[in-house]
């Protein structure tokens, strides 16, 4: 029986790499000169420390631009609330999303069930696997949650004929 397994899940790799070419370019930059501008990666969480807000959006903006270059959707980052730690210094921890919390997977199972294909759909863990008869109805499940799910960087893998 065909079927795919919706995940949603980061390279960590290309983040890690990411982070560090980011810490590389806070070091060199000029305006980030004698400042206490830094950017590091612990499990699955960025943590970014900084003197001000402002500076805190920078370093968000380059780590996005790094990302990007990377070829990790910057919709994996979610930002955590902003935190004063000492003297004038911020910092904000940024958590990478790796699987698909349990709401979004009963929205996903929902919407296939509601399309009425001939498919199903079963949560299974962290991740959602489809099984169909056919294999245009399996692509035809991947059109549908790409299209309704936007704001989750989805991808499908362990497609199987």
């Amino acid at each position: 029986m065909p079927s795919f397994d919706t995940v949603c899940e980061a390279d960590l790799v290309k983040v890690k790499n990411a982070v560090d070419n980011s810490a590389k370019e806070i070091g060199t930059r000029f305006d980030f000169k004698g400042t206490s501008a830094s950017i590091e990666l612990k499990d699955k969480e960025i943590t970014v420390i900084g003197d001000a807000d402002f500076q805190l959006d920078q370093i968000a903006d380059v780590l996005r631009n790094k990302l990007t270059k990377q070829e990790v959707d910057v919709r994996f980052l979610e930002f955590g609330d902003l935190q004063k730690i000492g003297g004038d210094k911020v910092k904000r921890v940024i958590k990478v999303r790796n699987g698909i919390e349990a709401e979004l997977a009963k929205k996903i199972q929902r919407l296939i069930k509601d399309s009425k294909m001939k498919v199903q759909a079963a949560i299974q863990g962290d991740a959602v696997r489809v099984t169909g008869a056919k294999r245009d109805d399996l692509q035809g499940a991947m059109a549908l949650i790409r299209k309704d799910v936007a704001d989750v960087p989805l991808s499908f893998n362990n497609f199987r004929d």
